[in-house]
């Protein structure tokens, strides 16, 4: 059995508030990098770093560290934790914010400690992308890097977004994200000019109908799961980063069969996060769990094409 490397998470951890078709829930922990942090330990030892206030769940950091999780990088400041609060439409695919504090995330500047800086593999959260790029100054010869970022950050700090992307090896965005960062609406050509602005491979989450790769061997499709009960998309694209960086980092080699193999267990990650509110059924999920819906995914592409 190949060694798992560890794996660097930076990014938010949070209170949500969220109004969702099957009721209301207040101070649900979620945050990109706890989302990520729990997908990414069904894999690999993690190590995040993060900023939480005195209001913090003292048991989510505990649930963290029995994962494998590190959380030495994890500040806790005086004051109150980043909240967000969003409103779902009955299809839980649109949603609008309702209300965003930053609270201690306002003035967070990440601070790694010294064990975590030869992490081989790192994920950069959606966060600020002067501070991704702070991380990446902090880090030595990282050997592979994943980004996420989001519209807010594309409008708003463009240069800072194009400097990340020259540095990165994967940028994974949605497809509405995509086609803003680009200026192009077709989504193979808005591939192609993210592309060639830096990243070595672009993956775009497209929901429930899964996601897309592009890199040096072409496009690869991996299929969204249809699953029956779906509770809460919260973090989903964020536990769909965790897996895949996951399962990378327990690969010898990072190959085109490596990254398309790592897409559909991202995708098998994923499903799961969104079977419960917030982190309840990511922050338990197995291996085994995720080895038996990769089995469910497979079929949904077996067509018989050997008696063709």
């Amino acid at each position: 059995m190949t060694t798992s490397s560890a794996i660097l998470i930076i990014g938010s951890m949070a209170f949500d508030d969220l109004e969702l078709p099957s009721g209301n829930e207040r101070d649900v922990v979620g945050g990109s990098a706890t989302y990520s942090a729990f997908a990414a330990s069904c894999f690999a030892p993690v190590r995040t770093v993060a900023v939480v206030g005195d209001d913090f769940p003292e048991e989510t950091l505990v649930a963290m560290r029995s994962r494998g999780i590190s959380i030495e990088g994890v500040e806790r400041a005086p004051g109150k934790t980043f909240r967000w609060a969003g409103r779902y439409d009955v299809d839980l695919i649109h949603r609008t914010t309702l209300d965003t504090q930053l609270n201690v995330f306002a003035s967070f500047a990440p601070k790694l400690p010294e064990t975590y800086r030869d992490t081989p593999f790192l994920l950069l959260g959606n966060i600020h992308p002067a501070l991704q790029l702070d991380v990446l100054e902090q880090v030595r010869a990282p050997r592979f890097v994943l980004a996420d970022t989001m519209n807010f950050w594309i409008e708003g700090e463009p240069k800072a977004v194009a400097a990340m992307l020259r540095r990165i090896d994967t940028l994974v965005v949605n497809d509405e994200e995509a086609r803003q960062l680009s200026g192009k609406y077709n989504i193979r050509r808005a591939a192609k000019e993210i592309l060639s602005r830096g990243p070595r491979r672009l993956i775009i989450k497209r929901g429930e109908h899964g996601a897309l790769l592009f890199d040096e061997e072409g496009v690869f499709a991996a299929p969204g799961f249809p699953l029956e009960d779906v509770i809460d998309p919260t973090g989903a694209g964020d536990a769909f980063a965790g897996g895949l960086i996951g399962y990378l980092a327990c690969q010898p080699e990072i190959t085109p069969l490596a990254l398309r193999r790592g897409m559909l267990h991202a995708t098998a990650t994923a499903s799961f996060c969104v079977e419960a509110v917030g982190t309840r059924r990511i922050a338990t999920v197995t291996r085994a769990d995720i080895a038996a819906r990769l089995t469910e995914i497979r079929a949904l592409y077996e067509f018989g094409a050997s008696t063709m």
